[in-house]
């Protein structure tokens, strides 16, 4: 299992196991996974979930592409207020698969027991350690990573406030 410098990280591994079977039972993948808290923003992050996408069928392989249909899992009432963003939403996706791949979404009210676990804010951090954290990040050039890493730090030095 030797990769970058002989070391492949566990991540790589799971989604090499994980994508084919996701793609083949709901038609979907970790990518999408991973990022699916920044596509729906922080408003619908904790209460909806990818469920699956459904491909329209074909008759054969020359047939051209069609988009499918995204089935999402919402929390209650929520389901009305995304239903509400579903074009904002379609946009997003497709900017993230990179051509229109989702040309429908389907919103289905049940619980999303994932989110239980989950915390929705980072804590404020302290002066202090809010500017030792942006002179951290500030070498980095591209500011999505630059911006997921102050989130990761402001996670970490928030939650060790206790433990130093």
């Amino acid at each position: 299992m030797a990769g970058r410098k002989g070391v492949v990280q566990i991540s790589e591994i799971a989604n090499s196991v994980l994508d084919p079977v996701l793609a083949r039972r709901a038609g979907i993948n970790t990518t999408l996974l991973g990022m699916w808290d920044d596509i729906v923003g922080p408003d619908f992050a904790a209460c909806t979930r990818p469920e699956k996408i459904k491909w329209p069928r074909r008759a054969s392989q020359d047939e051209g592409f069609e988009p499918g249909t995204l089935t999402i899992a919402c929390e209650g009432a929520r389901a009305l207020f995304l239903a509400h963003t579903q074009d904002q939403l379609i946009q997003r996706l497709n900017s993230v698969f990179g051509f229109p791949a989702i040309d429908r979404v389907k919103i289905v009210q049940k619980p999303v027991s994932s989110s239980k676990g989950r915390i929705n804010k980072v804590p404020d951090l302290p002066p202090a350690d809010k500017k030792r954290l942006v002179d951290m990040v500030s070498k980095i050039d591209d500011p999505k990573l630059r911006d997921a890493l102050t989130r990761l730090g402001s996670g970490v030095l928030g939650g060790t406030r206790g433990h130093r």
